[in-house]
């Protein structure tokens, strides 16, 4: 036997759990949770759009979703209630009944009347118009801690936005047909064709912008046969632009004395301009407005985030249409909605898919803490503004999101 005196002493606490399995700490998965989501009446004047079409209700009810729509919603889009009963939606007969949801979807900001109706914790998905609110519209949402979503605001896993892209679509490629419906003398026009014919030269037509609007838009322009002028200071969008058109096009960054020298020879000038956060820049004055020809169009498709010319105001499609220095102002919000049928499918398709998503992983505030693009469109959270741009416009006290978020997990 070994001397005991030469054993080294080795520390209880150094063995005794040297070899124990560890617990792992895991995420607890959340269960798939049915919502209730109601789509009330629309009450702005000439809203005719409805955001989820019977297709997709279907698609919502028969993931064990319910959805309330107030009676008479989908009809200016030609959706009647009972093609949305047949699909397994509630029809509700008054506001009160459809506000009780869980999660209030709108294509149009609601009024304030409506906002009474809303109650704490509730989720609001519409657009924001910031020509259409005001600051008491913000101070309200905040009173009934009202989560809201800015449609218009939502980013997709490419880092787009879908609904902006969608509307711009429809927008740019109805702006030209309109201009050209107002060019027309029975509209208050000139008389101008804008395609001009054999011996007569072409209408000029200006698009500030090299976004989505303007792409459509130039198509439908350079189909009819005008003559057209693009201006940007992304060189990016105009390079781009001119590759999807294959044509060679006279293209601009916004220099001032460019600018102004063809919109004072324009016959029609299109404000197609989207601003990431807050409002689009204002970029002609009322001056050069004044300068411009006698029966000139302008078509601010820009007005539902405060529009890119300073004359602009918004307008509403039962009463397009304002006359400013002898030039004929279009300044419809909701352009779109002049073809409500096809913008409602368009905007249901994309908002069907976040309302599944938010079932699955739990709700839609959950999806909210997970989804950067979505969290985007957030500007009012539980009582406190969270867009920093509606905060110093409307004066209002604004306060991060992320920090809120963090604070509810």
């Amino acid at each position: 036997m070994g001397d005991k005196s030469k054993k080294i002493h080795i520390p209880k606490e150094l063995t005794q759990f040297g070899y124990e399995t560890k617990e792992q700490v895991l995420e607890v998965s959340r269960k798939k949770k049915s919502m209730y989501i109601g789509i009330p009446k629309e009450v702005t004047p000439s809203e005719n759009r409805v955001p989820l079409v019977p297709a997709s209700v279907a698609t919502l009810v028969a993931n064990g979703h319910r959805v309330v729509i107030e009676s008479g919603a989908g009809l200016r889009a030609n959706y009647t209630d009972q093609s949305y009963s047949e699909v397994g939606a509630d029809i509700a007969f008054s506001q009160e009944q459809v506000y009780k949801s869980d999660v209030i979807i709108k294509v149009a900001p609601p009024t304030l009347d409506e906002i009474d109706l809303f109650h704490s914790d509730q989720i609001l998905i519409a657009p924001l118009q910031l020509p259409l609110v005001s600051k008491e519209y913000f101070q309200k949402l905040n009173q009934k801690r009202v989560i809201a979503i800015a449609m218009e605001y939502i980013k997709d896993d490419n880092n787009t936005y879908p609904v902006v892209r969608i509307m711009s679509e429809l927008a740019g490629r109805s702006a030209m047909m309109i201009a050209a419906e107002l060019m027309a003398k029975s509209n208050g026009g000139k008389g101008v064709l804008l395609g001009g014919v054999a011996g007569v030269p072409s209408a000029k037509v200006v698009i500030l912008g090299a976004g989505v609007v303007a792409e459509y838009a130039a198509k439908v322009a350079l189909g009819l046969g005008a003559d057209l002028r693009i201006f940007d200071n992304n060189i990016y969008k105009l390079m781009r632009i001119q590759n999807l058109l294959g044509v060679q096009l006279n293209t601009s960054s916004f220099n001032p004395y460019q600018l102004e020298k063809e919109l004072l020879t324009a016959d029609v000038a299109i404000g197609a301009l989207h601003s990431k956060s807050g409002r689009t820049p204002m970029l002609v004055s009322e001056d050069i407005v004044s300068k411009m020809k006698r029966k000139s169009v302008i078509i601010d498709i820009s007005i539902d985030q405060g529009g890119c010319f300073e004359t602009s105001r918004p307008t509403t499609l039962d009463k397009p249409t304002f006359i400013k220095h002898d030039v004929i102002h279009y300044c419809v919000p909701n352009i779109a909605s002049n073809v409500p049928r096809t913008s409602s499918i368009a905007i249901s398709n994309i908002l069907m898919p976040i309302l599944l998503k938010a079932a699955d992983i739990g709700s839609m505030e959950y999806l909210i803490y997970q989804d950067k693009g979505l969290m985007h469109g957030v500007y009012t959270y539980k009582g406190c503004l969270t867009n920093s741009h509606i905060g110093q416009r409307f004066g209002l006290k604004q306060t991060d999101l992320h920090l809120l978020i963090t604070s509810s997990l």
